[in-house]
């Protein structure tokens, strides 16, 4: 079947989905674009010659947009995150489902209010996870539930970018609070939790801001994570480093396992077995075995589209779907809290406090 979507936000990011990750399903016929959105008149062009919209079906109201097109069955949401509980309100108000970019809002009290309201309007809404969808990511989760590696013990993660300068990683990330943690972190935890196989039980995150960055927040951290199956989880974060050894999609992950410790370095991915008798002591293998990374036609968010249309034609919820992924929300909210506490924060306690707190009768 195919589906009529509004792409609301044609600008940053919002290019990406216009000229890429829509476009495989457009030529597939899953997806008909009818209608863009965006505040910026000029960001239209992306619609345009991306989706092949008229200036016409180019808005910069999103009400007059989904007014103008109720052949609309979805709407996207590639805005910043303050602004998503008004896209959804009013795409609910629409009677269309929402496909919409990470996190699911800026607090957790409105992510759980957009979960609260999609789920009243009998909508589905899902969440684009991008990098847990990623091909290095996904073959170390597969590899992990393979047999021949025992099971997991702890996880080493590093994220390490040089973007110090002011409007190196987007001017408004540099104005916010907490950039790492809020626009960084949210894919990080996220993909390492996921690949951990449980929901994060505690987590301690120490944050700083060094005086060469140029940052109203912290851009720097470190992390402890503590699974409810035990998995412990250490992570490196930092938008301010003199080298960017780990930058966006060249994350570093170290599996340890009772038989094996699997590397992910840069997209290359290796194993190393334990050995019963080494020929030196405490060393192991030192001939790794290279693990070629999965293939499929279609990666990340491209793939991520293509499991929304999956769902609105009757299958199952995809797993970043908005109840499910306030556990990202709730682990960054988390970490934050305990960076602000400087002690460790129990994720699931605060997550059903923001859920008893929220009321949108």
């Amino acid at each position: 079947m195919s589906y009529n979507v509004v792409q609301v936000g044609t600008g940053g990011q919002g290019e990406n989905w216009c000229r890429a990750f829509l476009a495989p399903h457009v030529e597939a016929g899953r997806i008909e674009p009818v209608a863009a959105v965006d505040v910026d008149e000029d960001a239209h062009e992306n619609a345009i010659e991306g989706l092949g919209l008229s200036p016409e079906e180019c808005y910069t109201d999103i009400e007059e947009a989904f007014a103008a097109h109720p052949e609309a069955d979805f709407c996207t949401v590639v805005v910043p995150p303050w602004i998503h509980e008004e896209v959804v309100d009013a795409a609910l108000e629409h009677d269309l489902d929402v496909l919409s970019e990470k996190p699911i809002a800026d607090t957790l009290e409105a992510s759980v209010r957009i979960a609260e309201k999609v789920e009243r309007a009998g909508a589905k809404m899902g969440v684009t996870m991008s990098h847990r969808f990623d091909a290095d990511k996904t073959t170390l989760r597969r590899e992990l539930r393979e047999e021949r590696n025992g099971p997991l013990d702890y996880m080493v993660g590093r994220f390490t970018c040089d973007l110090r300068e002011y409007g190196e990683w987007g001017a408004f990330r540099h104005d916010m609070d907490h950039p790492l943690l809020v626009d960084g972190a949210v894919h990080q935890l996220d993909f390492l939790a996921d690949i951990a196989g449980e929901r994060c039980e505690t987590v301690y995150a120490d944050t700083w801001l060094p005086e060469w960055a140029e940052y109203d927040g912290d851009c720097q951290a470190l992390v402890q994570m503590r699974m409810e199956n035990g998995v412990r989880v250490s992570w490196e974060g930092a938008k301010a480093n003199a080298v960017g050894l780990n930058n966006w999609g060249q994350d570093y992950v170290r599996a340890e396992c009772r038989d094996a410790t699997l590397i992910l370095d840069d997209r290359d991915l290796v194993r190393h077995a334990h050995q019963e008798n080494p020929e030196r002591w405490g060393r192991g293998d030192d001939d790794p075995e290279a693990i070629p990374l999965d293939e499929r036609e279609h990666w990340s968010n491209t793939w991520l589209v293509g499991q929304f249309c999956e769902w609105l034609d009757g299958g199952e919820p995809m797993a970043t779907n908005v109840r499910d992924n306030l556990q990202s929300v709730a682990l960054v909210e988390a970490a934050i809290e305990s960076s602000e506490r400087d002690e460790p924060v129990r994720v699931q306690e605060l997550l059903r406090e923001a859920e008893e707190a929220v009321d949108i009768a």
